[in-house]
């Protein structure tokens, strides 16, 4: 037992060390409005020149990532973005916010809690305020949009789970302001899709056996997206549950796709 706990102890300093070399290059900041503050760290290019224009990504994390430490939201998402050759071959500006736990990114609310069969059923927000975790999100953004650095036709988010609730939100909340999202196990209100929708470039991920955030929550927006004539992509992966993520990450094409993407 003190030899197999001790290879267990071992693997977790090896996961812990894999992740902060990994999560190292993303710079901690606050970004802070009267008396709110929003935690967000932020990656920049390799080679930064500030004489030049780079793409601006912005990711929303899942419920399980909230806090105030500054660091839980780059469980998932921030490796891929940091890897070398992704940083090489796709230079930008990466910004992964931290929702506080007391909030939740999307305005939404729960009707039917999950049971064994029957995953979670929301109702997404269509018109009203924005919670205050996202109205900072929006404004961060477009303090971020207005640097000289940045370039606007190529300003790009993705999230998952509450983040890719919180994606499909922004979406409609700042139509114009994207140039293309890639929202992972989330979902929205299906009438918002016609506010942005017009040719718009998405790419939606949801596992067909999600137990948290149904399936059908991503089938219903793209149909809403595809009736609102935009460009979807739509990936369901037939054996994955909640994390649908993994498999979104590893999708080959995934990062030239996105990066592909320009507005008029």
């Amino acid at each position: 037992m003190t030899m197999k706990r001790l290879l267990f102890f071992l693997l977790l300093l090896i996961a812990a060390s894999s992740f902060a070399q990994d999560t190292a290059a993303y710079a901690k900041h606050l970004f802070i409005k009267g008396k709110d503050t929003l935690p967000f760290r932020i990656l920049y290019p390799l080679n930064y020149d500030a004489k030049k224009q780079y793409p601006l990504v912005l990711f929303l994390h899942g419920a399980g990532e909230r806090g105030n430490n500054n660091a839980l939201q780059l469980v998932h998402g921030a490796k891929l973005f940091a890897d070398s050759a992704n940083r090489m071959r796709y230079p930008a500006i990466v910004v992964f916010p931290q929702c506080p736990i007391t909030d939740f990114w999307a305005n939404i609310k729960l009707l039917k809690p999950r049971t064994d069969s029957i995953p979670n059923q929301f109702e997404y927000a269509s018109a009203g305020e924005p919670r205050s975790s996202l109205l900072m999100v929006t404004q961060l953004m477009d303090s971020l949009a207005r640097l000289k650095t940045v370039n606007n036709k190529r300003i790009y988010i993705g999230g998952l789970s509450m983040g890719g609730m919180g994606t499909f939100e922004l979406l409609w909340r700042k139509p114009g302001f994207f140039a293309a999202a890639f929202p992972i196990c989330g979902g929205g209100a299906e009438s918002t899709a016609a506010i942005y929708g017009k040719d718009f470039p998405i790419w939606i991920f949801h596992g067909a056996k999600d137990p948290v955030v149904d399936v059908n929550d991503s089938r219903k927006m793209t149909a809403a997206l595809k009736q609102a004539g935009a460009d979807v992509r739509y990936s369901e992966y037939p054996a994955v549950g909640h994390d649908s993520w993994t498999n979104a990450f590893a999708e080959p094409e995934l990062l030239a796709w996105l990066f592909g993407q320009q507005k008029q």
